[in-house]
């Protein structure tokens, strides 16, 4: 027999990768979930691009529409009801962005929301303010491959957020170019400021770490999973990522190729915040842009949602995903 589920679908268009999860919506009694059902991800690295000449090239333009289709296809298949597309760092600064926003609405009739960083936070901390304590100060570290978001939580309030210009692709990019330590330093020392500016600021005791790379630093790192992990146990796994080669890395680590080469340029940038906060450790959910999308399209259509009809505007998630997000 088949069981009706409403679907919402949440598609992220970063830097490194492009990922789409299909979630359901679960309603039993007064409390609601979302679970997923379907995740696909796909290395599509517009970054490499983008970071290197300042646009998409042709054929990774091809693939992403590509892709796309494909994406559009799945949602079909799973009847999802509402979707929601943003692209973030390498999308924003592609100079040839536009026209392929504009390609894939009218080939695809998919709209793709450019957003910038504060527009970023924004999203992830709607699934991030759930997991915060009364009376705690948290440093949330979130690493993507062209951008790096900073975000600054006193007594459950955000209070301070900052978008730099750094990640693990263009990071990797700027170091095998050659490019200058002072030219690669300026940035990195900005950074640098404005976490032990802020950190003090705000007597910072806790991290939180979000982002692909330090989900599996996490998973290398940690011999069980929900505890927050050390940031010298981090030290001494990265480190020894660092020692191996690329084909240690995907046959020995059992890395992806397109994890392998990128993990160790974000973990410094992960380490480094720890360190200039003063921070020995970290808490990493299993959440994410992907997951703030989900709970805004939750939000935006809940009165078609919820059965009753005298509900609050505003109805949180019952649960955050965890590691496994739901997935059985």
């Amino acid at each position: 027999m088949e069981y009706p589920l409403l679907k919402l679908a949440a598609i992220d268009i970063g830097s490194n990768a492009v990922r789409c999860q299909i979630s359901a919506v679960l309603h039993y009694g007064d409390r609601y979930r979302l679970k997923r059902v379907e995740y696909v991800r796909y290395p599509l690295r517009l970054g490499e691009d983008v970071f290197a000449t300042g646009r998409i090239s042709a054929p990774r333009e091809e693939k992403f529409v590509k892709f796309l289709h494909a994406l559009k296809l799945l949602m079909e298949v799973h009847d999802v009801a509402h979707y929601l597309v943003c692209a973030t760092s390498a999308m924003r600064t592609a100079t040839n962005a536009a026209e392929i926003v504009a390609r894939v609405q009218k080939e695809l009739n998919m709209p793709i929301q450019v957003i910038d960083g504060q527009a970023e936070a924004g999203y992830i901390n709607r699934v991030i303010e759930h997991l915060l304590e009364d009376n705690k100060h948290y440093l949330h570290i979130d690493v993507g491959g062209g951008s790096t978001e900073f975000n600054i939580y006193h007594d459950r309030r955000k209070v301070a957020s900052q978008s730099f210009e750094v990640g693990s692709i263009r990071r990797m990019q700027q170091e095998e170019s050659g490019l200058s330590s002072e030219a690669l330093n300026g940035t990195w020392q900005r950074m640098e400021e404005w976490v032990k500016e802020n950190g003090r600021k705000y007597h910072v005791t806790r991290a939180i770490g979000t982002g692909g790379n330090i989900n599996k630093l996490y998973s290398l790192s940690q011999t069980s999973l929900d505890k927050p992990v050390t940031r010298r146990r981090m030290t001494t796994v990265l480190d020894k990522l660092t020692s191996m080669t690329m084909d240690e890395r995907v046959n020995v680590a059992m890395l992806n190729p397109d994890r392998a080469d990128v993990i160790v340029p974000a973990g410094h940038i992960y380490l480094s915040a720890m360190e200039w906060a003063n921070i020995s450790q970290m808490i990493v959910p299993d959440i994410g842009l992907k997951d703030g999308m989900l709970q805004t399209l939750f939000e935006q259509h809940f009165d078609e949602i919820s059965p009753l009809n005298n509900v609050s505007e505003h109805v949180p998630l019952a649960s955050i995903p965890s590691r496994t997000n739901g997935m059985e």
